[in-house]
């Protein structure tokens, strides 16, 4: 089956997302991918998100073809709940391959046929949208405080975890169907943001095979990070718990 031809859906969490949602559906849709779907999960969003992606699947959908499907959750319990309702979505509806994917527009949609290509060529399980080799980039608008946390973030998981990816808290990827099923992803323990670290550790520990692939990471189009201290608290006890539970 040609790259073009294979069923792949983008599974992308929206909360509060009304002002970019329609951008993003365009563009994600807009790709020369013949089998891509896109599935929004949205958590009840108050300013009407989960109206427009109706809509916009509405609009999507005509002619016959099933490009664009809305998951509604009646309750916000964290990222890593959502991406694990849609995710599975996707799996029991024959997606061979699953990308996790920001609303605000942080990450370059132009990249999804460039990580599915890693994919084929290289057997990967797992294809990770890389601030951190060579070639990734973020933002220029981001601040240097942010920045550095972005880093420490990302090095504090991976020495305690000892893994080589080097952008274990990458939230743009691509997985296979055959690996998120072997991993189970009703097995994970993360809500939030450290949903990223655990599912990437498991899939890696379980013997699949991860690949890097630069990226530049954008600031959000319109609208405010979700990220809270609850979100970073559980970031930094998570990796600590994966390790715990290798022993």
């Amino acid at each position: 089956m040609a790259q073009g031809e294979l069923p792949v859906t983008v599974v992308m969490p929206t909360y509060n997302e009304a002002a970019n949602l329609p951008g993003m559906a365009e563009a994600v849709l807009g790709l020369p991918l013949d089998g891509l779907r896109l599935k929004v999960v949205d958590d009840s969003s108050p300013d009407g998100t989960g109206r427009i992606a109706e809509e916009l699947a509405a609009r999507y959908n005509s002619g016959g073809r099933r490009r664009m499907s809305v998951l509604h959750r009646t309750e916000k319990d964290g990222l890593g709940r959502a991406y694990t309702a849609g995710m599975s979505a996707a799996l029991a509806e024959g997606a061979a391959y699953v990308v996790q994917m920001d609303a605000d527009g942080s990450h370059p949609v132009e990249a999804v046929p460039r990580m599915l290509e890693a994919a084929l060529a290289s057997g990967a399980g797992l294809v990770v949208g890389s601030r951190y080799v060579e070639g990734g980039s973020l933002d220029e608008r981001w601040g240097a405080h942010r920045v550095l946390l972005s880093r420490f973030a990302n090095r504090y998981a991976r020495a305690v975890l000892g893994t080589e990816i080097q952008d274990i808290t990458a939230g743009f990827n691509l997985w296979s169907a055959a690996t998120l099923r072997d991993v189970d992803l009703s097995s994970l323990d993360s809500a939030g943001y450290s949903f990223q670290v655990e599912l990437k550790y498991k899939a890696v520990r379980a013997g699949h095979t991860a690949v890097e692939i630069p990226i530049r990471f954008a600031e959000r189009t319109e609208g405010a990070s979700k990220m809270t201290l609850r979100t970073q608290l559980e970031s930094a006890v998570v990796p600590l718990r994966l390790r715990l539970k290798r022993q």
